[in-house]
């Protein structure tokens, strides 16, 4: 059964890890988040409202559509005083016109229909204070579908089962829809690039493995049987060589696309 978002036992499914290093490292340089106000759409648990936090805004407002998951991001973000949240979508927020520097969208738009995106931007363009910056950051085709290897242990999910690269493909946005979406929404993408982000580390592979059969939610894996998904995790440790007893870090690969807005809202095509 797909994860529910609204369900109160899964309100601490995206609280449990912290901004990888090197996450933090291109937010600094992309955006120069320093003493910047910022919104955080669709923020889950808090886990990159309080990233941002570190990186020194002034001030970020996590939104997000889901009670429970501000519920467990209230407690992810308890000690991060420049942190509020509030309940709103992606396409209405609830912010106020020209009320932010710099807008994080992470996650957010796999959720979002192709012709739903232009929605979604053009809600940023609208609380963005002119020349705010726009970082969005998701999973394309390209990033999910590459092969299996040991820096790349998702591929081995879609070798095994080609169902899984189907629906996986299906439910992800390429980069050209994506800055079509952003162009026509009122920005101009400055920088496009791919980021391999740490994920977990895991002091042995079997660790990966019991985490791998009991993932909260599952994610796309819950179209696998428990038979299935065990299989998978046997299949990958085979492919992969790694060892039971062998340390690693579980990566994916993210596109992220920074983006400035070249107009005044009121100015954007509806």
């Amino acid at each position: 059964m797909a994860i529910s978002f609204h369900d109160e036992n899964n309100k601490y499914t995206y609280t449990g890890r912290h901004a990888d290093p090197s996450w933090m490292e291109l937010i600094r340089r992309l955006a120069q988040p320093q003493g910047k106000t910022a919104a955080d759409i669709g923020c889950g648990g808090g886990i990159y409202s309080a990233a941002l936090a570190e990186l020194g805004v002034s001030s970020v407002v996590g939104i997000d559509f889901s009670e429970a998951m501000l519920q467990g991001a209230a407690e992810y973000c308890a000690a991060y005083g420049q942190i509020r949240l509030a309940q709103g979508t992606a396409d209405r927020t609830g912010l106020p016109n020209d009320s932010v520097e710099l807008v994080l969208e992470r996650a957010l738009i796999h959720h979002v229909a192709a012709e739903a995106l232009p929605d979604v931007f053009r809600e940023a363009r609208r609380i963005l204070k002119p020349g705010g910056m726009l970082i969005v950051q998701d999973r394309t085709p390209g990033d999910c579908l590459l092969p299996g290897s040991r820096e790349h242990l998702r591929g081995y999910w879609f070798e095994k089962y080609p169902r899984l690269r189907e629906l996986e493909a299906g439910r992800r946005h390429d980069a050209a829809t994506i800055r079509k979406a952003l162009e026509g929404s009122g920005f101009s993408v400055v920088e496009e690039t791919q980021l391999w982000e740490v994920r977990k580390s895991y002091a042995s592979y079997s660790d990966y493995r019991e985490e791998l059969l009991c993932r909260k939610g599952r994610s796309i894996l819950h179209e696998l049987s428990d038979a299935e998904l065990q299989d998978l995790a046997d299949g990958i440790a085979a492919g992969s060589g790694y060892e039971m007893n062998e340390p690693f870090e579980e990566r994916d690969r993210w596109t992220i696309f920074c983006a400035q807005a070249r107009c005044s809202s009121a100015s954007v095509a509806l």
